[in-house]
């Protein structure tokens, strides 16, 4: 990432931003970062600037994989520039937190400095989803995908948005776009959830259609799975299982009628 004479700048940044965001340390007794940077003023203030930029995100982003979000925020708060990346990042740690205010306006912005970020503008969808405010939601997704419709990720969390509404055969839909754009988009992402709120009967709708859009694309073996989880979380029975159309191409296949027939308790 650095030239090797960078090095030992890169290194006192990162001692500076830990030492910044230190809670013992008493208040004052190191001059901040960006104190640091703004006296800076020899040819070579910008690639300093953007060093410790790069080092307040390096550390950062350690701090808040450790769980750490607080102490995350704290040095990221401590950058030269608050960039669409800093407020990014301050947003989803607040989210990480159940801070969903704080998140909001963070991602808002992050927004000011570039109205079509997908990747902001799906973070704040699905916080409003998880909300169940479903207009907002609906509405940030839709500018997400108008910026970049080749964004898997946000098909599938359209597809949850629009399936906690009841709006099953769009979810599904959306699903199955996710899907086709990346067939490991769930792997990646992880698994679709329903918000920290929703019901057994809820996550059963997510397996069931998402089991429905695992058919249509091919995937036969996490179709199973994800069958097998709705039905077990009561969402559907065997029976209506077997007279959904959508699983048509599966009745000849031997692991479907197995789950179905251990389903029924034949």
């Amino acid at each position: 990432m650095f030239k090797p004479t960078e090095s030992f700048c890169h290194s006192t940044f990162l001692a500076a931003v830990i030492l910044a965001a230190s809670p013992i340390l008493h208040a004052g007794a190191h001059k901040p970062v960006s104190d640091q940077i703004a006296s800076d003023t020899g040819p070579d203030a910008a690639a300093s600037i953007d060093s410790a930029q790069l080092a307040i995100i390096d550390i950062g982003d350690m701090v808040a994989l450790s769980g750490r979000y607080e102490t995350a925020i704290k040095i990221y708060a401590k950058s030269p520039r608050k960039t669409v990346e800093i407020w990014n990042k301050m947003g989803m740690s607040y989210e990480m937190m159940f801070n969903t205010s704080e998140a909001i306006r963070c991602y808002i912005e992050s927004l000011k400095l570039n109205p079509n970020d997908p990747s902001v503008l799906n973070n704040l969808a699905t916080l409003y989803e998880s909300k169940k405010e479903y207009g907002a939601a609906d509405h940030y997704f839709e500018r997400a995908l108008s910026v970049d419709p080749q964004f898997a990720a946000i098909y599938k969390n359209l597809g949850t948005s629009l399936i906690a509404q009841h709006r099953y055969a769009e979810g599904q839909k959306a699903y199955e776009q996710a899907l086709a754009l990346d067939p490991s988009v769930f792997d990646v992402h992880g698994n679709p959830t329903l918000g920290s709120s929703g019901s057994t009967h809820e996550r059963g709708a997510i397996n069931y259609f998402m089991a429905l859009a695992c058919v249509r694309t091919g995937q036969i073996d996490r179709a199973l799975d994800y069958l097998r989880m709705s039905l077990n979380q009561g969402f559907v029975d065997p029976t209506q299982v077997a007279a959904d159309g959508g699983f048509a191409a599966l009745s000849a296949d031997p692991g479907f009628k197995k789950l179905l027939a251990e389903e029924s308790g034949q």
